[in-house]
């Protein structure tokens, strides 16, 4: 589920960058696969509880994996998001795309460090993506004010709405992607430690 996750918003985020819809339907069936999957993982999860009653690190773990597979469902479904959107406001090559692409390198970022603290059980990279996630939660908020101050002025022409409204939307599916990397290394440190974040 991690790879697919990845590979999936990384597909919507390029498919943003370079103005295409080429990948809409692969992205789509990614993202229902990883819903299918989901349900997998809880059903595996709940059998594994019934049948053999684990304990301690154990529950935590499989507690965590339901959780965690729930975050990687969600990347699925964000990066469906966002090509939908690019289907809805069409070309935006004229569009300023520097919030977005900021805003994803480090989401991506964020979603791999979180993959890796998962796969190494390893909860000291939770400090990296906490810090990463107050940088996009800065970025958002900076880019909305931006653009409400620019859809106030009179002389901005539709093409500048579309823009701002397009960016606003995908900013936000970022920042909800980001959000549940956050939740991965909140799990990570659960599983780990008993706690579920060192900073909530």
């Amino acid at each position: 589920m991690a790879s697919i996750a990845e590979k999936t918003v990384l597909k919507a985020v390029t498919s943003y960058k370079e103005d295409t819809l080429e990948t809409t339907k692969e992205i789509f069936e990614s993202s229902a696969k990883l819903r299918f999957l989901q349900d997998e993982v809880s059903e595996l999860s709940i059998e594994l509880i019934a049948r053999f009653q684990p304990v301690a690190t154990d529950l935590r773990y499989i507690k965590s994996c339901m959780e965690i597979s729930y975050g990687f469902s969600r990347f699925g479904r964000y990066a469906y998001d966002i090509i939908a959107a690019l289907e809805i406001f069409g070309p935006l090559k004229l569009c300023d795309k520097s919030s977005v692409i900021s805003m994803s390198e480090t989401v991506l970022e964020m979603m791999n460090t979180g993959v890796s603290a998962l796969r190494l059980r390893d909860n000291s990279l939770s400090k990296k993506i906490y810090e990463m996630e107050d940088f996009v939660d800065i970025l958002f908020k900076k880019s909305l004010r931006e653009f409400a101050i620019h859809s106030n002025n009179v002389n901005n022409m539709y093409s500048d709405n579309r823009c701002n409204i397009s960016s606003a939307l995908i900013l936000k599916y970022l920042e909800r992607i980001s959000d549940h990397a956050s939740y991965i290394a909140d799990s990570v440190n659960y599983i780990v430690t008993g706690v579920s974040s060192p900073r909530r």
